[in-house]
């Protein structure tokens, strides 16, 4: 049974799992090891966690020829359709250098640069992401990354999934290397034999793959420690109790501690939605996942009106937010804090998950308050341009001299000031 709350309960509700003692420290170990070992422990590693005995980790031209045997024909056209839909929606997004020539010859602008290389960690092992890869690789495609390199945990008997394999072709990832947890994180960052240093890590992963992210930023840049999914439905009684429930079972079956939330001023809604939860977990294949998801982290808050409601879902700031209303685009407004908005009973959460077109890599945790959906932007680098001319100089000298001198920089002044006196003595 779905937990009936108050609206002041929500923001206090225990969310994440955090990181353990022992987690901690077996992450630490392992990044250590891979550090040290290279793929002597990336080997040893898979062999232990992984339970595949590899003789090699890169995945050769061979499996992916396979792959593309195991798959369905229908599996493979619906993929190409979605991945032209999600690269013209971030073709969208892509900036260009600018610069701009001020009338006494100062020119200033911006450079924008691609990184060179980038590590996806795609999850694996008993399931395959296919959806994963391509929200993983297009955007760093379209940016103009130079290597996608995408790293994803073997199966026993030393495979990867062959949807996964196919949409790794299918994105345009450069190599696929058969690893996983954190020492897939560790490879990536310092690089060993077999897995080349990237300049990024991307792409969401287990509790380990999250705390070995946290680790290595710094020596890369990483997109965000994601942790369970999340989805916030604002509905009042003009909504279908079993599209909400639905809706709220999408992201449950994810994981326990998935976060499923349905804010309404509704009784009857409240009270047909919880019906219709319990009737619908019933025919999951994934039904023991989902319903601990929704009796242990989900819940139903009754709220004064839509007002009340649209306040907590920014509070929130969920991952997924949808508002099943009368008229929703009159409340877009509104919303300040969500990772991705669905308007309307015709767009459920699962429709941007695979095919609209945005990236469904988005921030967990409340993050959405200050983070933003994975993006094209995540694989750019900026470089501010400046070019002075002598009469700009001379024109500013004196402002930075002072400012320059007012923190007690007197090199940073005199940088200035040398100029202005050889500028005189040469007439």
């Amino acid at each position: 049974m779905i937990p009936v709350v108050r609206p002041e309960q929500l923001s206090t509700r225990r969310k994440v799992e955090d990181g353990e003692a022992y987690q901690e420290k077996t992450v630490r170990e392992i990044l250590s090891a891979v550090r040290t070992e290279g793929d002597v422990a990336l080997l040893r590693v898979t062999r232990e966690l992984d339970g595949a005995d590899l003789d090699s980790l890169e995945v050769e031209k061979s499996e992916f020829e396979e792959a593309y045997r195991q798959v369905e024909q229908t599996f493979v056209h619906s993929l190409r359709q979605a991945a032209q839909r999600i690269r013209r929606y971030h073709e969208g997004q892509k900036r260009r250098s600018w610069m701009e020539t001020e009338t006494d010859g100062t020119v200033l602008g911006q450079l924008i640069r691609p990184l060179a290389r980038v590590g996806v960690y795609v999850p694996g092992g008993r399931a395959a992401y296919p959806s994963s890869v391509l929200m993983n690789v297009i955007p760093a495609s379209v940016a103009g990354v130079e290597e996608v390199v995408m790293v994803t945990p073997p199966r026993p008997g030393g495979d990867v999934h062959a949807a996964t394999l196919v949409a790794a072709q299918e994105a345009g990832v450069d190599r696929v290397l058969k690893v996983g947890g954190a020492q897939a994180v560790a490879a990536l960052a310092w690089g060993t034999e077999s897995v080349p240093a990237v300049d990024k890590i991307v792409g969401p992963g287990n509790i380990y793959v999250a705390l070995a992210k946290r680790w290595v930023y710094g020596q890369v840049d990483i997109d965000m420690v994601a942790g369970p999914s999340e989805i916030v439905v604002v509905a009042d009684e003009s909504a279908d109790p079993a599209y909400v429930a639905a809706d709220l079972l999408s992201q449950a079956e994810h994981d326990p501690m998935a976060s499923p939330v349905l804010l309404t001023p509704s009784s009857p809604l409240a009270e047909s939605v919880a019906l219709e939860l319990e009737q619908q977990c019933d025919r999951l294949e994934r039904k023991g996942i989902a319903s601990q998801s929704i009796r242990e982290q989900g819940a139903i808050c009754l709220t004064e009106d839509l007002d009340e409601a649209l306040e907590v879902a920014n509070r929130l700031a969920p991952e997924h937010l949808e508002l099943m209303v009368v008229d929703p685009w009159s409340w877009v407004g509104r919303v300040k804090n969500a990772g991705a908005l669905f308007l309307g009973p015709w767009s459920p959460e699962p429709v941007g998950d695979y095919f609209a077109g945005p990236n469904h890599i988005l921030p967990t945790n409340g993050t959405a308050r200050f983070f933003s959906p994975l993006g094209v932007d995540d694989f750019l680098k900026k470089t501010s341009l400046i070019s002075y001319s002598r009469e700009a100089l001379a024109r500013d000298a004196e402002h930075v001299i002072t400012l320059a001198e007012a923190e007690g920089l007197t090199a940073h002044a005199a940088s200035i000031r040398t100029r202005m006196i050889k500028g005189e003595e040469n007439g």
